[in-house]
């Protein structure tokens, strides 16, 4: 696996870990909620089959948007398809290759 399909994966495990603590409130929970607040029921029910999905549904929902860095692919962007938001959840990874900062980012 490449270390951006690897830094993927460990991104995307790192959102869903975060979500519904402390530690996602400004972040991972803060996208969720906006989300399923402002978008339309028929967008969930199109790709969740649900007008009112759970919160945790939206999450598997996650797709990378865009990668970038320096050097090493540092910063992985993702958010919802077809193109219904300008939001992102962001997911940084210092020099080490460890995760030291999820923001929500427009």
């Amino acid at each position: 696996m490449s270390i951006v399909k690897e830094r993927e994966k460990l991104a995307l495990d790192a959102i869903k870990k975060v979500f519904g603590t402390e530690a996602g409130e400004d972040s991972v929970n803060l996208f969720v909620e906006h989300h399923l607040a402002e978008l339309p029921q028929s967008y969930w029910a199109q790709h969740l089959g649900s007008e009112s999905p759970e919160a945790s549904a939206v999450i598997n929902l996650l797709e990378l948007n865009s990668s970038w860095g320096d050097g090493e692919i540092e910063n992985f962007d993702f958010t919802l398809p077809g193109d219904v938001t300008d939001y992102m959840v962001s997911v940084h990874f210092d020099e080490s290759g460890n995760i030291d900062e999820i923001s929500m980012e427009s």
